[in-house]
């Protein structure tokens, strides 16, 4: 299977309105978990970022932040961004506008009930939104992080060696790389985020917020 991993250059400049990576002089990069909190990953992950002295960015699901708030807190108490990633996971392509925006604050509600970080960062869900969802969200003060690279820990076709090629092969400083802190990704997240922190480590990168 073909997975396109790295995203090109006219992508990011075709829908420039959105982050793609975050250009730096310190050699920073920033790693984001998607579809969180998850009882089994996300705690989990929490300790491998520690070894390491790493940050991280939580995209997370609102209804999954009703079911998991102590979790959640966790991830904001051991000094991590928080992003908005909906409140049921919607797929902007087959949503309405309204719906979605309001499904997007729904969300932010939810955080705001758990933490005193009011985050502007969302993420769409599969990586899909329509210009009118895109437009209504920065209207009202978001930021719509994409990514650079994505690993593919999700995907059960994809080995967990493939996964860890996909991330190490293209980091460079200023990568936004996304995993997944769900059970879907367990597998390969377990084999590669702790490598992945080891490799960067190494070279000398920096694990920052967004």
């Amino acid at each position: 299977m073909s997975f396109w991993v790295k995203t090109n250059y006219f992508i990011k400049k075709i829908f420039s309105n959105y982050v793609w990576d975050i250009a730096n002089n310190e050699n920073k990069v920033f790693i984001t978990f998607d579809d969180g909190p998850t009882p089994e990953i996300t705690e989990w992950t929490l300790d491998q970022l520690k070894k390491y002295n790493a940050k991280a960015t939580y995209f997370c699901i609102g209804n999954n932040i009703e079911k998991h708030p102590k979790i959640f807190e966790k991830v904001f108490a051991d000094g991590h961004s928080i992003g908005n990633h909906t409140f049921n996971h919607l797929r902007g392509w087959k949503t309405a506008t309204k719906k979605y925006s309001n499904n997007v604050l729904l969300c932010q509600s939810e955080i705001a009930n758990h933490t005193s970080q009011i985050t502007n960062l969302f993420r769409p869900p599969y990586g899909k939104i329509k210009p009118s969802q895109s437009k209504k969200l920065r209207a009202l003060g978001y930021k719509i992080i994409m990514w650079d690279i994505i690993s593919y820990d999700f995907d059960a076709e994809t080995s967990k060696e493939k996964c860890l090629n996909n991330v190490l092969k293209n980091i460079k400083s200023g990568s936004i790389i996304v995993f997944h802190d769900s059970l879907k990704a367990e597998r390969n997240l377990k084999y590669v985020l702790p490598k992945t922190l080891e490799f960067l480590e190494e070279k000398g990168f920096v694990c920052a917020n967004i």
